[in-house]
């Protein structure tokens, strides 16, 4: 390697870096480090929170056959059953920002698991209908909680590097809950009638019990800790989850920032201004937003919107009443075909965690959005022509279930897992866990409203019409992703806000934003810390 120590006007053939750097300094950056398995467990254990949606909707599809066999409720009853828990949930999103800025994102997952606890043994216990309702209640506050924090505590423990892999945690999760819960009901499906949809019901408050015990060995989130002042346990926690020392300090530095702290302030506990407990927060959301803060908003609420108003709990929820209308009559075969669901939608949403990082959030997100469009139109095609038919044809009924199959396929490989990436990343710290839970909260009455109108839906405009309703919404979906969302793969949590301001013209900051860190890296002009080959004279 060219030295310092070489005399000057000597010309060394050897490759040196522009900096003078050698290769070794490079190396920490080539090998993955170790405590980024860290950020892997922590990950992990938070978004275990999203199974207990996930195996709500996945065993309620199933329970609800028997549930309205045994409880004798009309259709009208079924689909409140059925959709309700998500407009429960909002009371639990709603209060879970306040709750996360209070007492921590980490209590926060505890108290989300204690109350689906409470909620699954109530509907497990159910004697009747109101009875029904009461443990769905309970069990919405708690899932309420979980969609909220999972994704917030994850995005914040997380380097950015890895950012996407495992903020798609919480979707990966929802995805393995309802295959658990279409699993539940096939299990327990051979039992008498007003026991098995019981113990369906009952065995989710076992994920809880799991969470409490795994919650005692994550660590809080660092923004959260800087955001109390203690800049201590927050520089021990960053020091476990980033790549390298350089990058701890870096985003210790830079959540500083955003949280007010001045950077010459080392000390392990420091004043914060009281707002730091989430006050005046909702007054600069929604009162007094800036051209950054309101296009992050459209944008954290749209994608939940979208995400729900494009119809995945009615595939989800009644993907059984879907393949029954597409002429599977067996409650085995309805159940065995819905399994068959949740467990494409499992493998897709693993494939989607891995693609995140490397292909970007908008590609995934445009190319997913677009095959729901075609997906959906050929659905609602397919049961068009079951449905004006007087006897079965095979090729529409294949045909149906395919589109079903790829539906949640392309749902799972960008829409789903996106939505919580992107929602959870693009809120500035100060406004992060009061922006996420509008986000969830939106989500929720979406698709509250979808489960409790989809049999109305399709009883008054046709099954098949109503799937050319929700390819008429994905449409729009992509036309309004293609113009407002700008990638943010590879930038940290404090660099988002200066993606945004912009609806039209956030390509432009973009490439000042990517010039600018060039820049910063090639402090004397170089080409950006590359290793240079050749001759070059060492001064």
């Amino acid at each position: 390697m060219a030295s310092m120590g070489e005399p000057n006007g000597v010309v060394s053939t050897r490759p040196v870096m522009a900096d003078n750097r050698s290769f070794a300094d490079f190396e920490p950056a080539v090998k993955k480090p170790k405590r980024n398995k860290f950020a892997f467990a922590c990950a992990i254990l938070a978004s275990l929170t999203s199974i207990l949606l996930g195996y709500d909707i996945g065993v309620m599809s199933g329970a609800i056959i028997y549930i309205q066999e045994d409880l004798k409720i009309n259709d009208v009853q079924k689909e409140i059953l059925m959709g309700i828990l998500n407009v429960y949930s909002l009371v639990g999103s709603c209060a879970a920002g306040r709750t996360s800025d209070w007492v921590g994102r980490r209590y926060t997952i505890v108290l989300a698991g204690a109350i689906f606890f409470l909620g699954a043994l109530l509907m497990g216990f159910a004697t009747s209908y109101a009875f029904l309702m009461v443990g769905r209640f309970v069990a919405g506050i708690g899932v309420g909680y979980a969609l909220m924090i999972a994704p917030v505590y994850t995005a914040e423990v997380s380097p950015a590097s890895s950012r996407g892999f495992l903020t798609s945690f919480p979707e990966v999760f929802i995805n393995g809950g309802i295959l658990l819960g279409y699993v539940s009901n096939y299990a327990f499906s051979k039992l008498p009638t007003d026991l098995g949809w019981r113990f369906m019901l009952g065995v989710g408050a076992i994920p809880s019990v799991f969470l409490a015990v795994g919650v005692l060995a994550m660590p809080e989130s660092p923004r959260w800790l800087v955001m109390q002042g203690r800049l201590g346990e927050a520089k021990k926690v960053l020091d476990k989850t980033s790549d390298s020392i350089e990058e701890a300090e870096l985003r210790l530095s830079e959540i500083k920032e955003a949280a007010g702290i001045p950077q010459e302030c080392t000390d392990d506990v420091v004043k914060v201004q009281k707002r730091s407990h989430g006050e005046g927060v909702w007054k600069e959301l929604l009162l007094y937003p800036t051209p950054a803060v309101r296009h992050v908003l459209i944008c954290g609420i749209g994608i939940h919107f979208f995400q729900q108003a494009s119809g995945i709990d009615a595939v989800v929820l009644y993907s059984p009443t879907i393949f029954e209308k597409a002429g599977i009559t067996s409650s085995d075969g309805k159940l065995l075909a819905t399994v068959a669901v949740g467990f494409v939608k499992t493998i897709t949403i693993l494939i989607a965690t891995f693609l995140l990082d490397r292909i970007g959030r908008r590609p995934l997100l445009l190319s997913s959005i677009i095959g729901m469009v075609a997906s959906l139109t050929t659905l609602g095609f397919s049961l068009t022509i079951i449905d004006h038919s007087h006897e079965k044809i095979p090729w529409a009924i294949g045909l149906c279930i395919t589109m079903v199959l790829a539906y949640v396929a392309l749902f799972s490989i960008g829409m789903g897992p996106i939505t919580w990436v992107y929602s959870s990343e693009i809120f500035p710290l100060r406004l992060r866990a009061q922006g996420a839970s509008m986000g969830v909260a939106v989500n929720r009455v979406t698709s509250g409203v979808i489960s409790m109108t989809f049999i109305s839906l399709y009883e008054a405009i046709s099954i098949g019409g109503a799937f050319f309703l929700f390819a008429g919404v994905a449409m729009v979906a992509t036309l309004f992703f293609y113009m407002f969302y700008p990638e943010t793969q590879g930038k940290t949590l404090e660099e988002m806000e200066g993606l945004f301001g912009k609806f039209f013209g956030w390509r432009e900051e973009a490439k000042k934003l990517k010039m600018k860190k060039t820049m910063e890296v090639n402090g004397d002009g170089t080409s950006n810390g590359q290793i240079q080959l050749g001759n070059t004279t060492t001064k």
